[in-house]
């Protein structure tokens, strides 16, 4: 696994990216657009004083409602060694983090891995991603990761297609979901702070009601008790949906409450739900290279 002839994601687009960007637009510098503490992530992983979070630029899937496009789809961040990536995980361990959450990693995973043979927080690291990886990544981060925070977006292949081009998203979201479940364990939560463990995030999106009942039906056949439940209603339009109507707009009551009230049925009820109402500017954070 590395940056020639990239197959780090399941697009495998064989990109060498010191050369051109891959399928992710990413080359093989990290590129970073904000190290700093947030407060918006889950309960048990922001705390009281907050994850200590990189975002990284580019995406493997560029979903085209991305509320954080600026960074997934624009651009927009610094290049950075991996020496500074290993500097800016001890800077934020020093101003209290709870962990190191890495957003959006998966295109940088050798960059994550160096920085963090370099210098390994004594605080949990924190591996947030889309849920669209390899099962070969997955596995090169045993012992470095210590929580993942995966979504499972879709169930069906059409909606996965049309909204962030992999029609395959399903079948390899929910195989790294099964390996990440089964290289940490179940969560481990001490005093309110996630130490270990996987949570699943699904963002219901405006007319795939039904896609979202799919979807906790197929995470109800995991193994009870192995992973945290995160389902959420703040999906916003970002303005740039002018192709898709569709979801040009926020999702309603029976839309969420469809997705929640069938979790509850399954018995999914270790987790999180949100108000409907919930979203808020500071799910976006200026990507303004504070920290980099």
């Amino acid at each position: 696994m590395d940056y020639k002839n990239c197959d780090i994601c399941p697009r495998r687009c064989g990109a060498d990216r010191a050369v051109r960007p891959g399928r992710c637009g990413a080359g093989i510098l990290p590129k970073v657009a904000r190290a700093a503490l947030h407060y918006w992530e889950e309960p048990c992983i922001s705390g009281k004083n907050g994850s200590g979070t990189v975002f990284f630029s580019g995406c493997n899937l560029g979903c085209v409602y991305c509320q954080n496009r600026e960074i997934s789809r624009c651009g927009a961040g610094k290049e950075i060694s991996v020496s500074r990536l290993a500097e800016i995980f001890r800077e934020l361990e020093d101003l209290g983090a709870h962990n190191i959450n890495l957003v959006t990693p998966t295109h940088f995973v050798p960059s994550v891995i160096g920085a963090l043979d370099i210098y390994r927080p004594n605080i949990p690291i924190v591996y947030n991603c889309g849920g669209y990886e390899s099962l070969e990544t997955v596995e090169a981060l045993n012992g470095y990761v210590d929580i993942y925070l995966t979504d499972i977006k879709y169930f069906s292949p059409e909606p996965a297609q049309k909204y962030s081009g992999a029609a395959d998203y399903f079948p390899a979201a929910i195989a790294a979901a099964k390996a990440m479940i089964e290289q940490v364990g179940q969560p481990e939560i001490k005093d309110g702070i996630m130490k270990s463990g996987v949570i699943i995030r699904h963002l219901v999106l405006p007319g795939q009601r039904r896609d979202s009942m799919a979807v906790v039906e197929e995470l109800a056949k995991l193994p009870k008790g192995s992973f945290i439940l995160s389902l959420m209603s703040q999906y916003t339009p970002n303005g740039a949906l002018t192709d898709f109507p569709e979801i040009d707009r926020r999702v309603t009551t029976f839309e969420y409450r469809s997705a929640v009230d069938r979790a509850v049925e399954l018995g999914l009820t270790n987790g999180y739900t949100q108000d409907r109402r919930s979203a808020r500017e500071e799910y976006t954070p200026p990507f303004d290279l504070t920290g980099i």
